[in-house]
């Protein structure tokens, strides 16, 4: 696993030509050192040169390495994150020897002049500020740089540490947004997880390590529950579906295996590095494809579709490099894995704060937002995956109507596989803002799972949707008083090629990759000649539609040749 980690980092890496790394150096130099994306390339290089990886760049690097050590401590730009990547690969260097001291020695001594107030953009001044990740950044450069023997900084880290407990919701999952209660995105509690792991695996201990790591365990088990079939983190709220993602829970789950190896519980252990291989084995299928992109579309780099204006690619594609280094740390190759769960029927249900509902058996995942973040995602159901089938087949992650990242559709419209009511001036789905969807029941049997959900829509009338997955497909059975319909997503375009989409009375098909998601259902397909739009690509509308009650079959299966 260790040297699968490295090979991905590389990987990573080449998505950036010889060419591209000089012109990035080189708009530093010029425009001076603004962001973080430039000082993690430097130190993926480094790190990669260490394994004998890459040992051409090291010329180049020697001067980007010089640059970052020597710029980091005057100026603040994002360093928060920056020092802890530049003391790894400064280590890394240092050990393989590939560097020479003088250099090293020339390093450390630029990096020991940092100071707190003059150097990092975020961090606590006391218990009660209310900062949220950044600070948790700055607390993991500022260990790391301990470690390092560059600095006295145990008070400070305890500080930003113990600020970020209130932060943690009932099952230890981490709340970042700071103006709402609900709303809080999936990434950045992985991320504030991840760095939890990382400063604790480094050996720190002190007040608050116990409180949080119990919450890191709560959430941890929670993640297990969380995963896609094919190794994807939950959809919900900013920067999602980026490769990057998935390298963040690879590292929470390997930090979570070697807790269990350590309790003497093999079967979780193995379990934990099972979801572990399955996030490299999503992350290795996206940088398979050529060119490499930084984000699971087809789509030009140059649209900056399914990005937000932070998202872009020098600053996000080295980042997957970055959290795979971090779960290579994290990483015990003693540990075996084994992956029945993705078959085993389980239920998992988040707080509040996160508003989610997955249901997974047979090899099946699906997702539910039930109080969707609308600048990002839709309510109802958002994700259905079949292990090893294309993620995006069916559905990954809903459709925004007001979407917080770049698409190129105009007029987008709320889209998920949700019910719909008919109303005066035509039909009202679950996925719009002024539908309130809730959960009434979940059930778990020997063979498959199920879930019944209210949504209430803004004419007062309301649905049931009723769900059963199991290795045949998902059943859904909606009910309601007079027109009733189902949202079908019809994936037609990936930003580079258009699956086949074959559409009759009762029955949709979409043909994508070798694979078929197929709809049928005993009311009247129907195509309502709209486009809607996620980070994925462009999906067609299509409704099935019946009175009082309406059956739909979800199947994602083998294409025969």
């Amino acid at each position: 696993m260790k040297e699968r980690y490295i090979d991905l980092m590389e990987q990573a890496l080449s998505a950036y030509s010889d060419e591209r790394i000089k012109r990035y150096f080189d708009d530093v130099k010029r425009e001076g050192l603004t962001e973080h994306g430039f000082p993690r390339l430097t130190s993926n290089i480094g790190i990669l040169i260490s394994h004998g990886r890459r040992v051409d760049l090291l010329p180049i690097f020697l001067e980007m390495m010089e640059f970052c050590c020597k710029v980091i401590p005057t100026v603040k730009a994002a360093n928060d994150f920056s020092v802890r990547e530049i003391i790894c690969c400064l280590w890394e260097v240092e050990g393989s020897g590939i560097v020479s001291k003088e250099n090293t020695e020339r390093w450390r001594g630029y990096l020991k002049t940092i100071e707190v107030t003059t150097c990092y953009n975020v961090f606590a001044t006391s218990p009660t500020d209310d900062v949220r990740n950044w600070a948790i950044f700055t607390a993991a450069s500022e260990y790391f740089r301990q470690k390092a023997d560059l600095c006295d900084s145990a008070d400070f880290v305890e500080l930003q540490l113990i600020q970020q407990i209130r932060w943690l919701d009932e099952n230890g999952m981490y709340q970042d947004n700071s103006s709402s209660t609900t709303k809080q995105p999936i990434m950045y509690d992985l991320v504030s997880r991840c760095l939890f792991c990382l400063i604790f695996d480094m050996g720190y201990r002190s007040d608050s390590y116990s409180v949080i790591d119990e919450g890191l365990k709560k959430a941890g088990l929670l993640t297990l529950g969380m995963q896609s079939p094919n190794g994807e983190i939950a959809f919900g709220g900013r920067s999602n579906q980026f490769l990057l993602c998935e390298a963040w829970t690879a590292a929470i789950y390997e930090y979570e295996a070697k807790r269990y190896k350590k309790e003497g519980n093999s079967e979780l252990s193995a379990t934990f590095k099972s979801a572990a291989v399955r996030a490299l084995d999503n992350i290795e299928e996206w940088l398979s494809k050529k060119p490499i992109l930084h984000i699971k579309n087809r789509f030009p780099l140059e649209t900056k579709f399914g990005c937000e204006g932070y998202g872009y690619f020098d600053k996000y594609m080295i980042t997957v490099a970055s959290n795979l280094y971090g779960a290579y740390l994290l990483c015990d190759d003693s540990i075996p894995f084994t992956f029945k769960q993705n078959h085993e029927p389980c239920v998992t249900v988040t707080s509040d704060a996160f508003h989610k509902l997955f249901l997974r058996s047979g090899g099946y995942g699906l997702e539910f937002d039930i109080n969707a973040d609308l600048g990002y995602d839709a309510n109802g159901l958002g994700r259905v995956q079949r292990e090893n089938a294309p993620s995006t087949i069916c559905m990954s992650l809903p459709c925004p109507s007001r979407p917080k990242y770049t698409v190129d559709i105009n007029e987008p419209i709320a889209m998920s596989l949700c019910s719909a009511v008919r109303t005066e001036d035509g039909w009202s789905f679950g996925a719009e803002e002024t539908s309130k969807y809730s959960v009434l029941a979940t059930a778990t049997d020997k063979n498959c799972v199920s879930a019944s959900l209210h949504c209430l829509f803004e004419n007062k009338k309301s649905t049931e949707e009723h769900y059963t997955v199991n290795e045949d497909g998902v059943s859904v059975k909606v009910k309601g008083d007079g027109d009733i319909a189902y949202a079908l997503p019809a994936f037609c375009f990936d930003g580079e090629t258009s699956p086949v989409i074959i559409s009759d009375e009762h029955s949709l098909a979409v043909s994508y990759c070798g694979w078929i998601c197929r709809y049928t259902t005993d009311g009247a397909v129907t195509d309502l000649n709209r486009i809607a739009a996620n980070r994925n690509g462009h999906y067609r509308v299509f409704l099935a539609s019946a009175q009082n009650e309406l059956n739909v079959k979800i199947e994602i299966i083998k294409e025969q040749i």
